[in-house]
């Protein structure tokens, strides 16, 4: 009986010891890395918002303010031969980043979601900003 207690110890050492070990790859990366660019003429921003649905992401503009936000499910499974399940990984939030892109032509704001990567061109303008803008995603 002791010898089954020591097993059962050392199993649950060895699984503790692999979800640390793993702990990288088992957290979803919950950044949203951004390029800004600028010409005379516009603003560019590149996000990677990898295995998101385009109406899972939603912009605004306000107040010289580009606001990104999104909500992400992020789901990992994996099955035995005999199909029992043996991980499960679940992860749900709200991803929200705000930038500050002074001068914009809010009308003129154009967004594209593609291979996990939302592109929002923001074009300059020199006129009194409106109100609040919500910007569709192509």
């Amino acid at each position: 009986m002791h010898n089954n207690l020591a097993n059962r110890r050392d199993d649950l050492f060895d699984v503790l010891n692999n979800w640390f070990s793993n702990w990288n790859e088992q957290m979803p990366n919950e950044s949203m890395k951004t390029d800004v660019s600028e010409s005379n003429k516009a603003y560019t921003v590149a996000i990677d918002l990898p295995d998101l649905n385009k109406k899972d992401i939603s912009l605004s503009y306000d107040h010289d303010i580009l606001t990104v936000s999104a909500t992400r499910e992020y789901l990992s499974e994996a099955s035995d031969n005999d199909d029992n399940l043996i991980m499960n990984e679940r992860s749900y939030g709200r991803l929200n980043r705000q930038y500050s892109l002074p001068g914009v032509d809010q009308k003129a704001i154009t967004a594209r979601y593609q291979n996990g990567v939302l592109k929002v061109i923001l074009p300059k303008s020199h006129e009194l900003p409106d109100k609040e803008t919500k910007i569709d995603i192509q």
